[in-house]
């Protein structure tokens, strides 16, 4: 028996095992996907973003999407949309493939229904603990874990106890001058990015080298503050510690007494193993730690664990919002400064944070994804016609040497509501024989809303810096690699499955800590938060083994 298993090893459950494990617990991870390092990572695209080697195949391990369609919820398998919900099944999760933006939430964020009251059609509530709960917290992911920036004053700025971020702004692009030209112009402050990524050495790990490929790879630098290698390879060599990987988690077995007793998984050789621990901490991303909870029936749990409430999978969440694209060239900008490669922009803008009197978002400027198949195939069309021979070859060579395409992306809250929730499906079984996660994904209209507004707002950025061709899109539709909710925590069992400590309400010996855990979203990337929110969770789990704090 060892004192904590802890179910994935990504932003939610490396700080849990980094803090115990230290502090002299005997903590096992079991993480579904390999143990890739700095030197497995490449930035071939074919690998990473066309036939992804750290997802699993849709044909063997899928997800229903259910949409509504003339008026109907219909249910369709991901291996025949093609659209992938798995966000990197590997040591350190999906935090090894993010950009990096890291922000905050805001004070008003943790009590959205006392700021801004009850929207009809959204189950909005207040946080059961305060920003100034988590602060302590959010500092400790800059020191421990590596956040760089800068701070910039702007009128929405969060509170914090320390003057500045631990680790200098990473290298900037010459464009972000001229976004900071215009939004001086249109009256909003460009705010420096905070990065989770290290423009010097820290430790073992290497500064950014500036290759270009930085979303949706691993990083070969160990520059980017991924869950691996901030906090998990670092304490590799602790003894307390065993990451036992390709172990898919099938079930957790519950006792008369409300506790968990033993999980059960399936190693790489396909054969049936369990573990006991005194405490179990699930942190699977949120789709993945509701499907798991809702297939652990019992006796005492027959809707599943910790589920007597009919909480669980409730209220999922992703981020509303979308994007909006401008391209440049030489008559905007001298090619010589436009046509920098590596560099980040590093700009966002926050003012639009609230505004009117209710909760808006912020607008994060990078550069297109670097991916040259991807860039190169778009240009096979001119309009609705197909394009070949050298009219072709001549609109590639000035995509790829003139032009430069910015896109600023929206984020703002996703409401969470009663069509949003994870689900199981008896009908429909992964390669393992468990019945899979089926995914309604309804949206609030005040999502799509919001995210017009704000892309408006951005447009006149965009225009003030002489932007051509500008597009936009604010769907309903949500980005898959940000998901949260369906383990709410909260003050009433009626209402959450997760008390203020993330401790299932139901069962004592379970905690859940990755994004599941909130209730409301914010306007910004989870990543930071569910760092910040674990770090917090295991000063509990100190107290709950007796452990030196």
């Amino acid at each position: 028996m060892v004192d904590i298993c802890i179910i994935g090893s990504g932003a939610g459950a490396a700080p849990i095992a980094y803090e115990l494990s230290r502090a002299g617990a005997k903590v096992l991870i079991l993480e579904k996907g390999d143990f890739y390092n700095e030197t497995d990572f490449s930035k071939d695209e074919i690998a990473f973003c066309r036939r992804s080697i750290i997802t699993p195949k849709l044909k063997d391990e899928y997800h229903l999407i259910e949409d509504k369609q003339d008026g109907k919820w219909v249910a369709t398998p991901t291996y025949s949309l093609g659209w992938d919900f798995w966000n990197g099944n590997i040591v350190g999760g999906s935090s090894n493939l993010m950009s990096g933006f890291f922000h905050r939430l805001h004070p008003k964020d943790f009590r959205l229904k006392s700021e801004f009251g009850d929207i009809k059609g959204a189950n909005v509530i207040d946080w059961p603990i305060s920003y100034a709960d988590m602060e302590p917290f959010y500092e400790k992911v800059e020191r421990v874990v590596g956040v760089s920036g800068k701070v910039t004053p702007f009128k929405y700025q969060e509170p914090r106890s320390t003057k500045d971020f631990p680790y200098p702004p990473t290298r900037e692009h010459p464009i972000s001058k001229y976004i900071d030209k215009a939004s001086q112009k249109e009256g909003v402050v460009a705010v420096k990015t905070p990065r989770a990524i290290l423009p010097i050495p820290k430790e073992d790990r290497s500064a950014c080298y500036y290759s270009n490929y930085c979303g949706s790879y691993g990083c070969s630098s160990g520059g980017k503050s991924s869950a691996r290698a901030a906090l998990l390879q670092p304490i590799l060599k602790n003894s307390n510690l065993e990451i036992r990987t390709k172990c898919f988690v099938k079930k957790l077995h519950a006792d008369e007494k409300n506790s968990i007793k033993e999980v059960e998984y399936i190693d790489e050789h396909g054969k049936r193993q369990k573990v006991q621990a005194k405490i179990f901490v699930l942190a699977a991303q949120a789709v993945e730690s509701s499907r798991l909870l809702l297939n652990s029936k019992s006796k005492a749990f027959p809707n599943g664990v910790a589920n007597n409430g009919g909480q669980v999978g409730k209220n999922l969440l992703f981020s509303g919002g979308g994007v909006i694209s401008g391209h440049f060239d030489e008559h905007s900008i001298p090619l010589k400064e436009l046509m920098v490669e590596g560099l980040f922009v590093n700009r966002t803008i926050k003012d639009w944070y609230f505004f009117d009197g209710k909760k808006g978002g912020i607008s994060e400027a990078l550069f297109e994804h670097a991916n040259p198949i991807v860039k190169a195939n778009k240009q096979k069309w001119q309009g609705s016609k197909l394009i070949w021979g050298e009219a072709l070859q001549e609109k590639i060579y000035e995509k790829f040497n003139k032009k430069k395409m910015l896109t600023f992306e929206i984020f703002n809250d996703w409401l969470p509501n009663d069509d949003c929730f994870v689900s199981v499906d008896e009908g429909y079984h992964d390669k393992y024989g468990t019945p899979v996660a089926k995914i309604r994904i309804g949206a609030h209209p005040e999502n799509v809303k919001v995210g017009k507004e704000i892309a408006k707002k951005t447009r006149k950025i965009l225009e003030a810096m002489g932007a051509k061709d500008i597009s936009e899109g604010i769907s309903p539709y949500p980005p898959q690699n940000l998901q949260a909710g369906g383990c709410r925590f909260g003050n009433d069992p009626k209402t959450s499955v997760l008390d203020k400590e993330c401790r299932a309400h139901e069962v004592k010996n379970l905690f859940v800590t990755d994004g599941s855990f909130m209730p409301t979203g914010g306007s910004v990337p989870f990543t930071w938060t569910i760092y910040a929110n674990s770090f917090r969770v295991a000063e509990v789990l100190k107290k709950e083994l007796g452990l030196r704090l």
